[in-house]
């Protein structure tokens, strides 16, 4: 056997060898990227102390094809006024409750009538003078920053649609000292 012969061999075998890594990637890999989860990176300090700039995340997308969003959830989301842009909030008011912002203190008058108020030890600080009243309908959530004075929120700009919501942070990788499953849940904050 001359040493173009043994030559084609080894690349015929090193081709399909190739070619099975790349269909494995198309079949395996890009379905978990786009359809289960996807990385994010946080931009801006409107989630601080929970996370900071540049904190890199991966993204839950299945769960919420599973099951609904609940309070304290933190979320990933198309903003609705430009859905090209994402951020990233904590859900306060689930659909067709009613969220009551008095001089700072947050509660939620439940689908059932109940009045809860909301523990919120991520807050960093809160506007005392502040008040406001929201309904939420059908598919609407209400989401702030755990920054309240630098988060551009439900607040200013109205319900979340639910149809907006990509996921839940599911993982921080980033900064390694802070890494973990679940970032931002209330059962870690407690």
């Amino acid at each position: 056997m001359s040493f173009f012969d043994r030559a084609r061999e080894l690349a015929g075998g090193v081709s399909k060898e190739v070619i099975l890594l790349v269909l494995l990637v198309v079949v395996i890999v890009l379905p978990i990227r786009f359809f289960i989860a996807q990385p994010f990176v946080v931009r801006g300090e409107s989630m601080y102390p929970t996370f900071d700039d540049g904190d890199y995340l991966i993204v839950d997308e299945l769960s919420y094809r599973l099951n609904e969003p609940v309070r304290g959830d933190v979320v990933v989301f198309r903003y609705p006024n430009d859905p090209a842009i994402f951020y990233i909030k904590r859900v306060i008011g689930l659909p067709g409750e009613t969220v009551h912002i008095r001089r700072g203190e947050v509660s939620v008058t439940t689908v059932s009538g109940e009045e809860v108020t909301i523990s919120e030890p991520y807050v960093v600080t809160e506007d005392a003078t502040y008040s406001l009243e929201r309904p939420l309908g059908s598919g609407q959530y209400f989401v702030m920053g755990d920054n309240r004075p630098h988060s551009s929120d439900s607040r200013a700009w109205g319900p979340l649609p639910e149809e907006n919501i990509m996921g839940r942070a599911f993982v921080r990788l980033l900064p390694f000292e802070d890494a973990g499953v679940l970032p931002g849940s209330l059962e870690k904050m407690q």
